[in-house]
Order: C-alpha cells, then structure tokens, then sequence
C-alpha cells in the first residue's frame, strides 16, 4: 500500500467520526446532507458518500419522511459494549439501592441498544412483595417496559413510531398491547412527564420511569420503580415521582464531567 492510498484511508476515516461527532451533536433531530458538509467543509458528493457508507453500516440513519441524518443502531449497541469501561452500572449501583430502600420496591436501571430496553442493574427493596421478574440482561422492545417507554419518550414521534413500526411483530408476546397502545402511552408519557406502564412488560406489574441524560441532554439510560398493580395507586405515584427524580438527577450530576 503506497503513502497516498494509506492517507486516503485515514481521510475517510476521519471524516466519518468527525461527521458522527457532528450529528451526535444534533440528536435527536439530526442533520441534512448540506448543513454536514457546510459544517466538514466538504464538498456534497463527498459527504454524501460518507453518509451512506455510514448508513450502509448502521452507524447513521436516516429520519422517516425527513432528509434529516441521525445516530443508527449500531452506535448505541457499541456504546452499550463501551458501558462498562464507564462503569454506568457501578455509578448508579448506590442511586439505584438508595431508590430500592426509600421506595421499597425494585428498582432498575435500563439501556437502549438499537430499537431495544437492556436492563443493566435490579436492586430489590424491603416491601413485602417484589418485583424482579425482569432479570438484568433481558431486552424488550422500546416501549413496553417503563425504562424503555422513558427512552422512547426522548424521540421524536417520527422516529418513535419508526421503530414501533419494525418492533410490531414482536408486540404481540406481552398482554393486551399492540402498536396503537405505545403510542398512546409514548403521548401520556409527554402529558405526564413520566412513564407510567401497567400490566405490559409483565402480568401484575406496575412501574414508573424516568429518562437519564448527559451533559448533551441526550437520554444516556432510564431509572425506574416497578411494584404490584394494586400496590402503584395514584397516591403511591405521586409519592415515588420525587425520589424518582431525585434519584435520576443524582445519576445525571454523577455522568457530568
């Protein structure tokens, strides 16, 4: 490989992070073509090739009915795979076990990876009856738990429905839920503030959610309560919300740097 082919190869590589560091930027609304390369100084050709090279590979996508670029799939499962080299997990471990025992229900902690909720940690509380049905490791589609209603929530609607609309087939497993019931719940969760899911993710099963963001403001995780249905009154909701906030706003500070 001679010098000029060995610089082009390092061009191109560094025009697709720089274009992804870009459009990182700019989530959840993303970027078109002519504002990336007035931002690059690249000519459109140009930027348009390392856009689709981008696409082709999951890295970006782009925004149903929109010319719009933004984070793919790919970029949160790597950041996913990165999570543990920032230690998510053990940052919020003494958040989410403050939450558990002042609660006294399961709390939980999730990530996206790609159309997907990851539960990354549980801790149980000391309430008679709990809920740690969802084990850490199982995915759902975004959604139907509250953790990943939360992250949902942080999406545009175009992009929201997007991916109900590649998740449908998959709805179907949990009780009474189909792609009109998350909208209306995606709807009630920017209504309320929160999420608020009863008897989806699990039979019996109430829970209350919060997005988690960074610096940037982009949802990096969500944080959650879940209890019985009987348990998770309306009065019982209003006097978790605070701690829950709480709690989600201790992990933000914590991820600040």
């Amino acid at each position: 490989m001679n010098e000029a082919t060995k610089r082009e190869g390092s061009q191109s590589i560094s025009r697709a992070i720089r274009a992804m560091k870009q459009i990182a930027r700019h989530t959840p609304n993303g970027m078109r073509l002519v504002d990336i390369a007035e931002e690059m100084n690249l000519e459109r050709p140009t930027a348009h090739r390392v856009l689709k090279a981008l696409v082709q590979e999951g890295m970006l996508v782009q925004l149903p009915g929109s010319k719009r670029y933004t984070l793919g799939p790919v970029m949160f499962e790597l950041g996913l795979a990165a999570t543990h080299q920032f230690n998510l997990r053990d940052i919020c471990a003494p958040i989410l076990e403050r939450l558990a025992y002042e609660t006294g229900d399961t709390s939980f902690l999730f990530v996206r990876s790609g159309n997907d909720a990851i539960c990354l940690s549980r801790i149980q509380g000391n309430y008679p009856i709990q809920t740690p049905v969802v084990p850490v490791g199982s995915r759902q589609p975004l959604g139907v738990s509250a953790g990943g209603l939360a992250l949902l929530s942080c999406l545009a609607k175009s992009e929201a429905e997007q991916i109900l609309r590649e998740v449908e087939p998959r709805l179907s497993v949990y009780e009474n839920l189909d792609i009109n019931d998350v909208i209306d719940h995606y709807n009630r969760t920017h209504e309320l503030g929160y999420a608020w899911i009863s008897n989806h993710a699990v039979p019996g099963v109430s829970a209350l959610g919060l997005p988690i963001r960074n610096a940037a403001g982009t949802a990096v995780a969500a944080i959650t309560v879940a209890t019985t249905l009987a348990r998770m009154t309306e009065g019982r909701v209003k006097e978790i919300l605070p701690i829950l906030r709480q709690a989600a706003d201790d992990v933000a500070q914590l991820l600040r740097p």
